[in-house]
């Protein structure tokens, strides 16, 4: 018996690794712009790396080395850093009841990412509960060393790459927007899901048109989210 739950623990290890490989497109090219970026920041190629193992949070890290670059207060880094993170108190509920009936869990969310939560969102319901923390270690390991791996190509060879290639400086910034459509665009078959993400993308140009690019995101996502519940919610109570 022992063995066969090693046997499934290992073929859903497996599965959650080739599950993330698709990641590793929007990861790694935004994991070079931030090593780079770190690098002409003032930080060292050692330092970018450890900030990836550490921090690990994406638009968090290019907030921190710009804030720390200009000399900005510790405390308004840590707190600035703390708003941007806010989100993951939705996202770790929402995935623990998949996921708590082992004790190793808890650890298991520092490599919480939101593409991460997205694809596990998805594939941990679908999963027999003995196979779900063996697939969430997969892919989140994957999606954790490619964007540590990712750093350390920009801290070290980002100038000779952009210097050799200085197309990369314009393509790299679009990895990652590129990489939540990806995400999102097999939830357009669903009328809810494409009418609550129609409505989000509409508000975030508006306010982005209109010279408010910083209130776009947050006020299209509650929009969004808001269409989206009140239509569920109507479609429920005419059934």
């Amino acid at each position: 018996m022992s063995d066969q739950v090693i046997s499934a623990g290992g073929r859903a290890w497996v599965s959650g690794v080739r599950d993330a490989i698709p990641l590793l497109s929007g990861y790694i090219p935004v994991a070079v712009s931030f090593g780079l970026i770190a690098n002409q920041a003032g930080f060292s190629s050692w330092e970018a790396i450890i900030i990836s193992l550490v921090i690990y949070a994406g638009a968090s890290q290019f907030l921190f080395v710009g804030m720390v670059a200009s000399g900005a207060p510790l405390w308004l880094v840590v707190v600035m850093t703390l708003l941007i993170n806010a989100r993951h108190l939705v996202y770790a509920p929402n995935l623990a009841p998949w996921l708590t009936g082992n004790r190793w869990w808890f650890w298991l969310m520092h490599g919480l990412t939101d593409q991460v939560f997205a694809l596990a969102h998805t594939r941990l319901p679908a999963l027999p509960s003995s196979e779900r923390l063996g697939w969430f270690t997969g892919a989140m390991l994957l999606a954790w060393f490619s964007w540590v791996g990712g750093t350390a190509l920009g801290a070290f060879a980002g100038q000779e790459l952009t210097g050799r290639w200085p197309l990369l400086n314009d393509v790299m910034p679009f990895a990652l927007p590129a990489l939540f459509v990806v995400l999102l665009a097999p939830r357009f078959t669903s009328w809810l899901w494409a009418a609550a993400l129609g409505c989000a993308i509409v508000v975030a140009l508006l306010f982005a048109a209109n010279g408010l690019p910083n209130m776009a995101i947050p006020v299209a996502a509650l929009l969004g989210a808001a269409v989206f519940f009140v239509m569920q919610s109507n479609t429920r109570a005419e059934v």
